[in-house]
């Protein structure tokens, strides 16, 4: 078995330590997103176009990963992204976030490489972009389309 066979190019889930469960999953439903019925006391599952957002207590996560937790949350090198058609959309987006308690980091401008982009953070400070790239077509489903 080849090294790209058994570790296909995928991301399933992307788990977000948070510190106030409840809150965070109020927060991404009033995004409009829909809790998974797969979700727990213990855990929050949103379904995501192609793959799927948890929430976890941000200790317990560590302590799942066996690295440490606590501290203050710093960036860590990481973005989420929701990619958008348009720049009307991107606004429109984040006005959502803006109504369920997100705060903007940075606002929407054109950008350096030609589309629209912005920052917001999450509840617990996760940092999430929102962006129109005329250069990255969508498919049916509304995932990208990269060659």
């Amino acid at each position: 078995m080849t090294a790209q066979s058994s570790f296909p190019a995928r991301i399933s889930i992307v788990t977000l330590g948070v510190s106030d469960l409840d809150r965070s999953a109020r927060f991404y439903e009033d995004l409009g997103w829909q809790r998974s019925s797969a979700s727990s006391p213990e855990i929050v599952w949103f379904r995501t176009a192609d793959s799927v957002l948890g929430l976890f207590p941000a200790d317990e996560l560590a302590a799942d990963a066996g690295v440490p937790g606590g501290g203050e949350p710093s960036f860590r090198g990481v973005t989420l992204a929701v990619n958008l058609e348009s720049p009307a959309l991107v606004d429109a987006a984040l006005q959502t976030a803006l109504k369920a308690g997100a705060v903007v980091v940075k606002p929407p401008t054109t950008t350096s490489w030609g589309g629209y982009s912005g920052y917001f953070e999450d509840p617990d400070g996760h940092l999430w972009e929102l962006a129109h790239n005329p250069f990255f077509p969508f498919t049916e489903d509304g995932s990208l389309d990269l060659p």
